[in-house]
């Protein structure tokens, strides 16, 4: 039987959401997996709404959209989840920015994990890896593509004259994953 993901990454323009649907897409098209990315933005580069949506798939991938069919969810900010959780099918994992999201009544039929990746970030010392410890946490719990791919799939997307920073970045997805997997 084939596996496929439905990952469906919502935030503001700058939480790095576009980046994590690269990186995810990027990273499972070097294990040659079918994927789309399809991301939406408006017109504000910064603080303005920002998702995308990222399938990854075993077979041939028939539409990328995503409607209300999304095994993974993931909210960078409270404005996100709240206009996009039903997008989360029933089952479904739902990884939620907890230091920005307060989720008073949550859906009973999916599995939450309430990472505090602003905390994590900054502790690492740069806000900015806020999304790369979301990663860590989403594709540890999610099983989505080998973590090593991440890593190659960042020299793709950043280039080169990045590569400097995935001593740190690595470091971010594994501090994401090690708060994932004390959730339960």
């Amino acid at each position: 039987m084939s596996k496929i993901d439905r990952i469906f990454c919502a935030g503001f323009g700058g939480q790095g959401v576009m980046s994590m649907g690269q990186l995810l897409a990027y990273a499972a098209m070097l294990e040659e997996k079918e994927v789309t990315w399809c991301p939406s933005y408006g017109p504000e580069m910064r603080g303005g709404e920002a998702n995308c949506s990222v399938t990854i798939s075993d077979e041939r991938i028939g539409s990328p959209l995503i409607n209300n069919d999304a095994s993974v969810g993931v909210f960078m900010n409270g404005a996100a989840y709240n206009k996009f959780i039903g997008k989360v099918m029933p089952g479904g994992k739902v990884f939620i920015n907890s230091d920005l999201i307060d989720d008073a009544n949550p859906r009973t039929d999916i599995t939450y994990y309430r990472i505090p990746v602003n905390t994590i970030a900054t502790e690492l010392g740069k806000i900015q890896l806020a999304n790369m410890v979301m990663l860590g946490a989403v594709n540890d719990q999610a099983h989505l593509v080998d973590q090593d791919m991440l890593l190659e799939a960042f020299k793709k997307v950043f280039g080169a004259a990045k590569e400097k920073f995935i001593p740190i970045n690595k470091e971010a997805l594994a501090k994401g994953a090690e708060a994932a997997a004390k959730m339960f």
